[in-house]
């Protein structure tokens, strides 16, 4: 096995030279710096990790808990903001999936202990308020795409769906639209509840009433097994008699099932009735045609910053618990007219 010595022979430097180099440290010139890092790929040169972690007291490895974000479409981007963070800093990352099952949770958090842990992202699959079954683990933890509901020491980093919902409902209405249609998402979702409030209140700051508004159940039941109503509930909103000149669809999939009742009924989109989503999920407002104006979810920029939050909270600067939101960004396509 190579060592740290063989590579110092050959680099023609000293032992604590390459150890600075390995480590990253300061006050190596950049040609030493090259010289040393050619010796390693030469020789193949592996640092033993365990021997830095006992002499450094971190293992400068992070952990990402996670329900079912590894096999969700989308979500998934919260883990690759993480690992790229990771890949520009020197830091390993270990993922768990729990499946949603707390017992395994509870298994995960102690074998992110033995393994000395610097410190937990813990990401959900869509935006809730949970609270981690940490049991007596304590490791500096992040929470990404969820709140905590009772763990005052955890902090949060969080889509703003209401922000988001908020500048889709302006967007309309600037455009004229004084009839709009809202059809919900699965009220469990906490993005359900922020987007609905959001639409009722800026309709309501514009001037809107209530009878303006035609607002109906899209979803509901336990999440990844609802029971669906979108195509019924387009179809009955678009065949009334004062029909919405506008639908607020809960999120980009729904928003298929709109798109496919007003075609049955014989409308165009958007010049009959303009229609918007929420998510960017590209697979879906892309393919759609006219595209899909909608709101974009920031997961991998939540992954990201949340890897950056949590290097801060390790590093002792990030004391304080904090709540941060990210904002949903408007992306403008060819779904909405002006009336």
């Amino acid at each position: 096995m190579v060592s740290i010595v063989s590579v110092a022979k050959v680099a023609g430097v000293s032992n604590k030279t390459v150890s600075r180099v390995i480590n990253g440290e300061p006050y190596v010139t950049e040609e030493t710096r090259e010289r040393v890092e050619r010796a390693i790929r030469d020789l193949g040169y592996v640092p033993n990790m365990a021997a830095r972690q006992i002499r450094s007291s971190r293992s400068n490895t992070f952990g990402i808990i996670a329900d079912y974000v590894s096999t969700t479409p989308y979500s998934v981007d919260i883990v690759r903001g993480i690992q790229d963070w990771a890949n520009a800093n020197g830091k390993t990352i270990l993922m768990a999936n729990t499946g949603g099952a707390s017992e395994q949770e509870i298994k995960i958090w102690k074998m992110f202990q033995s393994h000395r842990i610097d410190g937990v992202l813990y990401v959900t699959m869509y935006h809730r308020i949970v609270d981690p079954e940490t049991g007596d683990v304590g490791i500096p933890t992040v929470m990404i795409n969820c709140r905590p509901r009772t763990s005052e020491l955890l902090p949060s980093i969080e889509p703003d769906d209401y922000q988001g919902a908020e500048d889709l409902t302006r967007y309309l209405l600037e455009r004229g639209h004084r009839k709009i249609g809202y059809i919900r998402l699965n009220p469990i979702l906490l993005g359900a509840e922020l987007r609905l409030d959001a639409f009722r209140k800026t309709s309501g700051d514009f001037g809107l009433a209530d009878s303006d508004l035609t607002i109906r159940l899209g979803m509901e039941g336990p999440v990844g097994a609802e029971k669906n109503y979108v195509f019924a509930a387009a179809t009955e909103m678009l065949q009334q008699k004062n029909r919405p000149t506008a639908i607020m669809s809960g999120n980009d999939e729904m928003a298929i099932q709109i798109y496919i009742a007003a075609m049955a009924l014989g409308l165009r989109i958007p010049e009959d009735v303009s229609i918007v989503g929420f998510d960017d999920f590209r697979t879906v407002s892309l393919a759609l045609r006219p595209e899909l104006t909608t709101a974009a979810l920031p997961y991998y920029d939540l992954g990201l910053q949340g890897a950056e939050l949590l290097n801060s909270v390790v590093a002792g600067s990030e004391v304080c618990p904090s709540s941060r939101v990210m904002s949903c960004n408007l992306v403008e396509r060819l779904s909405v007219s002006s009336l």
